[in-house]
This record gives C-alpha cells, sequence and structure tokens, in this order.
C-alpha cells in the first residue's frame, strides 16, 4: 500500500488533475475540511471616520450603511471616486504592510503539522470595489465614458492584490481566492466582449503573478458565468467557487470545462438544497462528483457557511456532507 497523501497534496492533484486519492473537501466543522483558511487584518494605524453597528468607513473611504437588526454586509452609501477628478484624494490601503499578516502567518505555524492546504482571501475584487468606490451606474458605464481612468483604476487595485500576495507568499500560502459575482442568474451583467476586453487582462496579470510565486488561483462568482469561464481559463484561474450550477447544467460545464478549470462546489444553494429532498441532495452530490471530478481530479466539494441566510435545514447539510465523504472517499478507487 502507498503513503496516504495528506490533505494539501489531495487538494493540490485535484486542482492540477493528477490524481487525488479522493474528492478533497471543505465542509462543517464536524466533518473536517482539507484547508486552513487565512486573510489579511485591517491596517493597525488606520482609524475610521465613524464606527457603528449602522454606518461605518471601509479602509478605501468608502461609507457603508445598513438597517437596525439588518444582518447583510450592508450598502456603500457614500463613493470617494464618485468624480475622478478626485483621485488624489482616495485613500487606497497599504497592502505591503507586514502587520497584516500576522495573523495568518501565526496561524500556519501554529497548523503545519496537519499539513493542509492554505488558502488565502486576498483584496482583489474588481468589479465590487470598483462599485464601492464609484457607484453602481458609474462602474457599468465607465468602460464607455471614461475608460483610460477605469483601466488606471483597475491597475490599482491589482497593484494592491500583487502586494496582499507577495506578502503571502513569503509566508507559505498555497492558494488566493478571491470574490466577484459576475452574474444574474441567466446572464452576464456586462457584455461578455466587454469583460473580455477590460476585465480579464487584469485577472491575467494577477493570476500569472501568483503563479510566478508557486500560487494556485481561485475565484468565487455566482450567477450564470458561463460566458466568461473559457476567458477565466486563459486568463490562468485554476479553481472556480460556485455556489450555483442548475442555471448553467453540470453536464454542459463538464462537457465545455472539464479537465481544463478544478470546481469547488457545494450542493446548488438555490434550487436543489431548497427545493430537494433529502434524496434529491444525495444524488446531486453525487452528480457534481460523477461529471466535474472525472478528469483525474477537477472537483472540491464544499457547503454554504451561511445556512440561515439561504435557508439551508441541518439535515440537508449532513446528507450533502456525508456524501460528498463516502462517494468521493471511493470514487477514483473504483474508476482507475
Amino acid at each position: 500500500m502507498g503513503v496516504k497523501m495528506t490533505s494539501k497534496e489531495i487538494v493540490k492533484r485535484a486542482i492540477l488533475f493528477q490524481g487525488p486519492e479522493r474528492i478533497p473537501y471543505d465542509l462543517p466543522e464536524e466533518f473536517g475540511s482539507d484547508f486552513i483558511h487565512v486573510g489579511c487584518t485591517p491596517d493597525p494605524e488606520w482609524q475610521p471616520s465613524v464606527e457603528t453597528e449602522t454606518k461605518w468607513e471601509d479602509e478605501f473611504g468608502c461609507i457603508w450603511e445598513r438597517l437596525e437588526g439588518d444582518l447583510t454586509m450592508g450598502q456603500v452609501k457614500f463613493h470617494p471616486l464618485s468624480d475622478y477628478s478626485d483621485w488624489s484624494k482616495v485613500r487606497f490601503p497599504d497592502y505591503w504592510k507586514k502587520e497584516r499578516y500576522i495573523i495568518a502567518r501565526k496561524t500556519i505555524e501554529e497548523r503545519s503539522k496537519e499539513e493542509k492546504f492554505i488558502l488565502a482571501a486576498i483584496p482583489f475584487s474588481i468589479i465590487h470595489r470598483l462599485e464601492y468606490l464609484r457607484g453602481h451606474q458609474a462602474a457599468w458605464t465607465d468602460p464607455y465614458l471614461y475608460p483610460e481612468q477605469l483601466d488606471k483604476l483597475l491597475d490599482k487595485l491589482c497593484e494592491i492584490a500583487m502586494a496582499s500576495i507577495e506578502r503571502f507568499s513569503e509566508i507559505g500560502v498555497d492558494g488566493i481566492i478571491s470574490y466577484d459575482d459576475w452574474g444574474f442568474q441567466d446572464r452576464l451583467i456586462v457584455k461578455p466582449e466587454i469583460w473580455e476586453k477590460v476585465w480579464k487582462p487584469k485577472y491575467k496579470k494577477v493570476y500569472e503573478f501568483a503563479h510566478s510565486k508557486g500560487i494556485l488561483t481561485f475565484l468565487h462568482s455566482c450567477g450564470y458565468i458561463i460566458d466568461i469561464l473559457d476567458g477565466l481559463i486563459e486568463a490562468k484561474l485554476n479553481v472556480i467557487q460556485m455556489d450555483q450550477q442548475e442555471n448553467m447544467g453540470v453536464e454542459n460545464l463538464s462537457k465545455r470545462f472539464g479537465g481544463r478549470l478544478c470546481f469547488w462546489c457545494p450542493v446548488d444553494i438555490q434550487h436543489t438544497m431548497i427545493n430537494g429532498t433529502v434524496e434529491d441532495v444525495k444524488n446531486y452530490a453525487k452528480k457534481l462528483i460523477d461529471y466535474l471530478g472525472k478528469f483525474n481530479g477537477g472537483f472540491i466539494a464544499k457547503w454554504y457557511p451561511s445556512p440561515k441566510a439561504v435557508n439551508h435545514t441541518w439535515e440537508k447539510i449532513k446528507a450533502m456532507s456525508e456524501t460528498f465523504i463516502e462517494y468521493g472517499s471511493k470514487f477514483y478507487r473504483t474508476r482507475f
């Protein structure tokens, strides 16, 4: 019998289509995870101008608000770059500061014996941060009205992301993840050709930099995003973390992108996990593995960590997790 693979090796082999011994997973605490998650902390020298339960400032100078008792992230009510003439007044956070990575470094050092895959969240949201800085309408009209200014702003956001990647590379992370929701339920939120022209080069710049440091690339993006998956693959994305698949079709995703892009997914959070039976959930979990994991890798199992927000019952979460582990543990042994 060969040497048992570590969690880190299993995840890497799944991502790179190199034959993991089982399906890797990131599930509720009682089921376990092959990952250790780390991130940046705020600049210790930064002081927000306002900080209450319902109103606060972030490090870019955006002012957020939410209603009393609201559990959502709130909405930006003040956009510090609503006019590009205010560029010199905007405070762009410094992610070179080593103080931001003290906790991440400590976590990695303390848990090194676990030999898990270290995934770091980085500040690289080039559509949502654009909206926060410019405002919703401006963000979507900038490619047409202010293409040069937009390009300069996106390059600045890329610089921030690469500074964070550099620091994380120094403390030994294996992958980086960022968050950009590019889809409505049935289509992309921007014309594919505009995304290809404006945003794809920025992803490529950051992802190629990460790869130069030996770091794998992850992106969370929900909605109907099938029209940009080829572009993300060309930009050197390794893993797409999507919580929805039914609106694009698991078989379709497998046929078009299987073996070229690794999928990190729970059972579809808006359909089967809500409307399906427990048996439906189990069957869908197997389907994800069957179609997306059949390329000598290519699939990582996940749960949605805010179940109350999307009305997921523990019964279904348990059924999904157990199926991912039990079916996933045998999948490659029975195929190869």
